[in-house]
């Protein structure tokens, strides 16, 4: 146990230490300077070239998604998720090597050419994600944390990172062996986040883009708005449109709905009228019973 006691008091140091870094020394490897970037750029396209031009700048909530941005980007890790995760972590392969097992890596990609192994970890994690993002809208209580992303009441990039805690939980404990698996290095994950970061934005920024016959392939603005509609077809009750980078997915489970352009519809979902409206109520939303 005090094994376990002395990895997570070192999470915490090692991660506040990684997050000081991040901030005080710019390069090119700081998530920190790569998600402002990144929101700096969609920030100036939607001011430029709005698709709701009607739509204030500074939008409804715009400062609480804002805040979301960094919160679940940088300041759970630092609260709790880093130092816990790692103990979880540890507990799980310590598990492991005590029947035996002691690598998880089933393909040796690293030895595959970059453009194989990042294709590979970048397809295989969004894969992943959209039945984890099925998940979150098909189980009840899954779906009272999710409901704190869809509580969105107009569109804007940053709104992508508008989400519960708990789904920092979900989504990265489903993800951990089949990324382990695969055995993909830091450096590819870096990589890979900063791309499907770009393409969040994107779906959820007040943009047009039409990509043509890459919609088939790239989720987009005119697609991902009618992920969060407030009123869906009786028949797909659960959702639609649950691609994160990927549209394919949709195309292929036959989970697709784009009946019409859909840039002014009503977006949330019945009940958001009355939905906490401030950050600490919606991240102590979900747990226990709700009537």
């Amino acid at each position: 146990m005090e094994h376990y006691i002395d990895i997570f008091i070192n999470g915490y140091k090692g991660y506040a230490d990684y997050l000081w870094r991040e901030i005080t020394n710019p390069n090119w490897h700081s998530y920190f300077y790569w998600l402002m970037g990144v929101s700096a750029f969609f920030f100036i396209v939607e001011l430029v070239k709005p698709w709701r031009q009607n739509q204030a700048t500074f939008r409804k909530d715009f400062w609480l998604d804002f805040f979301y941005m960094f919160f679940n980007f940088f300041l759970f890790s630092l609260i709790i998720y880093n130092a816990a995760s790692d103990v979880v972590v540890n507990f799980f392969n310590d598990a492991l090597a005590s029947i035996g097992i002691t690598n998880l890596v089933a393909f040796e990609v690293m030895s595959w050419p970059v453009w194989a192994h990042l294709l590979l970890g970048f397809v295989v994690r969004d894969f992943v994600q959209w039945w984890t993002h099925r998940l979150l809208h098909r189980v009840p209580a899954l779906w009272e944390f999710h409901k704190v992303h869809h509580s969105v009441e107009q569109m804007g990039f940053a709104a992508h990172l508008r989400y519960h805690w708990m789904e920092n939980v979900v989504y990265r404990s489903i993800e951990y062996i089949p990324l382990a698996l695969i055995g993909i290095g830091l450096r590819d994950f870096f990589i890979i986040h900063i791309f499907t970061l770009a393409v969040g934005h994107f779906n959820h920024s007040n943009f047009r883009l039409n990509l043509g016959p890459l919609k088939y392939i790239f989720n987009n603005p005119q697609m991902h708005i009618w992920h969060h509609a407030y009123d869906l077809p009786k028949q797909k009750r659960y959702g639609v449109n649950f691609g994160l980078t990927l549209s394919v997915w949709d195309y292929l489970f036959k989970t697709n709905y784009i009946p019409h352009e859909g840039r002014d519809i009503k977006l949330g979902f019945p009940g958001v009228e009355k939905f906490p409206k401030d950050f600490v109520r919606q991240n102590t939303y979900g747990f226990g019973k709700r009537k």
